[in-house]
């Protein structure tokens, strides 16, 4: 037997003895389903909407993008006050799923100190601008508020 057939074979005796959680032919273990995140309720007709600039419109230079509200009030990040919550701009992206925490990145902007609009020095191309509007914890409220994604071209 040379002593490379003596390594597998001894591989395969410690593989077949080891203990259940260290066999190599075990499947791992499936994670614990995750926990529902408690939802924040909107009240009818609540909504949230872009302002400016229009869909459509082409702008030259900064674009300033006013966020809109209606049926409820905008507060701080982390301020669990009923009735309330914070603007999220979409940039560039799709809707984000609407059943867990935004996420935040460069197409993901959060506005949690309340700011109602932001400047932006976007690239000339065609952009894609949508509002989300979410709790005091980054949750989109139930029904969640998504404006209509509009489309501007920046030159």
């Amino acid at each position: 037997m040379s002593s490379s057939s003596i390594v597998v074979a001894a591989a395969l005796v410690w593989f077949s003895a080891a203990p259940q959680g260290l066999r190599a032919e075990e499947p791992a273990a499936k994670a614990p389903p995750a926990l529902p995140i408690p939802r924040t309720p909107s009240p009818e007709g609540a909504g949230a909407y872009i302002i400016s600039p229009a869909n459509g419109a082409t702008l030259s230079g900064s674009v300033t993008v006013r966020f809109g509200l209606r049926g409820m009030g905008v507060a701080p990040a982390g301020v669990p006050a009923p009735g309330t919550g914070h603007h999220h701009l979409i940039l560039d992206a799709s809707t984000p799923s609407l059943e867990t925490v935004l996420p935040t990145d460069e197409h993901h902007l959060h506005f949690g100190k309340g700011q109602t609009e932001i400047t932006l020095d976007l690239p000339p191309g065609t952009h894609t601008l949508q509002l989300v509007f979410a709790d005091h914890n980054h949750v989109p409220h139930q029904p969640p508020l998504v404006s209509e994604r509009i489309t501007i071209t920046v030159k």
